[in-house]
C-alpha cells in the first residue's frame, strides 16, 4: 500500500464494504469530504485493497460513487434496525451481478481475479458482494454507525458486549477521550 493511499484514505475498517463507504468522510460534519474526487483516486484506493485495475474511466468513476452511496444508506438503515430501501437494493444487486470477478489462491494468499473487458465493474462487483454479506448475513445486529462528531461511519461492532461506539479507537474515539479531559 502506498504512503499516498494512506493519507488519502481511512482504511482500518475490517469490513471491505464500509471501508468503501469511508472514502467520503466527516458525512454527519459540516462539511463531508470526498476522498474519491476523480478516477486516478478510485484506481488508488481500489489498489490499496487489493482490488487493483489498470484504469478508471469518469463514467465508472460515477458507478462506484452510486454503489458507495446506496451502500452505506443501507447500512444506515440496518444499523436503525430497518430494511435498506429497495431501491439501494436493487443498485447492491445490480453490482454483485454485473461483475465476474474470480477468487484465486495464490502465494497462501487470498486474491481476486478480474476478466479484461469489464475490471472495474468486477472490482465493483466484489464490493457490492461483501455488502450483501455484511447487511443480509448473520452478523447485520452488530452493524452500527459511529458516534464519534461528525463522523456517522459504519462499522461492524465485534466487541464482546457489543457496546462499542466508536468505527475506530484511535480516531473517533481517540477525539471524544481529548475532547472529554480538555472539557475537566
Amino acid at each position: 500500500m502506498t504512503v499516498e493511499a494512506r493519507r488519502l484514505f481511512r482504511l482500518d475498517n475490517e469490513v471491505l464494504a464500509f471501508r468503501f463507504t469511508a472514502t467520503m468522510s466527516d458525512r454527519a460534519g459540516a462539511a463531508p469530504q470526498e476522498r474519491l474526487s476523480n478516477p486516478g483516486r478510485l484506481e488508488l484506493w481500489l489498489h490499496a485493497v487489493g482490488l487493483g485495475v489498470p484504469d478508471v474511466s469518469p463514467a465508472e468513476l460515477q458507478d462506484a460513487l452510486t454503489l458507495r452511496e446506496a451502500i452505506y444508506r443501507a447500512g444506515l438503515a440496518v444499523a436503525a434496525t430497518q430494511r435498506p430501501d429497495p431501491g439501494d437494493a436493487a443498485i447492491l444487486n445490480g453490482a454483485a451481478a454485473a461483475g465476474q470477478p474470480r477468487p484465486g489462491l495464490e502465494n497462501g494468499l487470498a486474491v481476486w481475479h478480474f476478466g479484461k473487458e469489464a475490471p472495474v465493474a468486477d472490482a465493483l462487483g466484489v464490493l457490492a458482494a461483501d455488502a450483501i454479506q455484511i447487511l443480509g448475513g448473520p452478523d447485520r445486529s452488530r452493524i452500527k454507525a459511529c458516534e464519534g462528531p461528525g463522523c456517522a461511519g459504519l462499522f461492524l461492532d465485534t466487541s464482546r458486549g457489543t457496546n462499542r461506539r466508536w468505527c475506530s479507537m484511535n480516531t473517533c474515539g481517540n477525539r471524544v477521550k481529548k475532547a472529554r479531559l480538555a472539557d475537566k
